[in-house]
C-alpha cells in the first residue's frame, strides 16, 4: 500500500499544469508536456541499464512492475485534453483535476476499504468509484458552476469504472467533453 501511496501523490502532483496554466498560454503548456513525457520515456529506458540519481530512486519505490506505460498513457490524455479543450481552459483544468484527484483518490480508497464490487468489473469497487466521484466534485468546483462539476465528475467516475483501456486517457477526454456539452446546453 505504501508504493501505491507514493504512486499516487505523484499522479496527484500533476496539479503543477493547471497551476501553469494560468501563467502559460495552451500551445507552450501542450509543448511542455510532449517535453516531460519525452524525458521521463528517457529516464525510463536509461533505468533499466543505469542508475539515475533521484530518478532511480523513485522509480524503484513507485513503478509497478507490469506497467510502464501508465505514466505515458496519463500525459497522453492530459495532452489531449489540452489540445481539444484549450478555448475553455476552465474545462480542461477541471477535466485534468478530476483524473489527478479523482482517480488517485478512487485507487487508494478502493485498496483500502474497498469491499463492494462493482457489477461487470471484477478489480473496482463502489467505495472506490464514490471517493472518484465526491473528489472529482470538489475539485471540479475549483474551475466551473455545480452542475457541469458534478456532470464531469459522474462521467469520470464511470469512465474509470468501466473504460476497457487504461483510464488516464479517457478520463479527462469524456469529462471535458461531457461538461462543455453540459456549460453550451445551459
Amino acid at each position: 500500500m505504501e508504493k501505491e501511496l507514493w504512486r499516487q501523490l505523484i499522479h496527484a502532483s500533476g496539479v503543477f499544469i493547471v497551476v501553469l496554466s494560468y501563467f502559460l498560454p495552451p500551445t507552450l503548456l501542450l509543448i511542455l508536456c510532449v517535453a516531460i513525457v519525452v524525458f521521463v520515456q528517457l529516464v525510463f529506458r536509461l533505468d533499466h541499464s543505469y542508475n539515475i540519481p533521484f530518478f532511480s530512486t523513485i522509480l524503484k519505490h513507485t513503478k509497478r512492475k507490469e506497467d510502464e506505460k501508465g505514466f505515458i498513457y496519463f500525459f497522453i490524455g492530459i495532452i489531449i485534453t489540452l489540445y481539444f479543450f484549450q478555448f475553455n481552459m476552465a474545462i480542461a483544468n477541471a477535466a485534468i483535476l478530476i483524473l489527478l484527484f479523482g482517480d488517485s483518490a478512487s485507487t487508494l480508497i478502493g485498496k483500502r476499504f474497498g469491499k463492494i464490487k462493482l457489477p461487470f468489473q471484477s478489480h473496482k469497487t463502489f467505495e472506490g468509484s464514490l471517493a472518484f466521484l465526491m473528489v472529482g466534485i470538489m475539485v471540479s468546483l475549483t474551475q466551473l458552476p455545480i452542475i457541469p462539476a458534478l456532470v464531469g465528475a459522474l462521467a469520470g467516475t464511470l469512465t474509470e469504472a468501466y473504460s476497457p483501456i487504461d483510464d488516464n486517457v479517457p478520463i479527462p477526454l469524456v469529462s471535458a467533453f461531457v461538461m462543455s456539452t453540459v456549460i453550451y446546453i445551459l
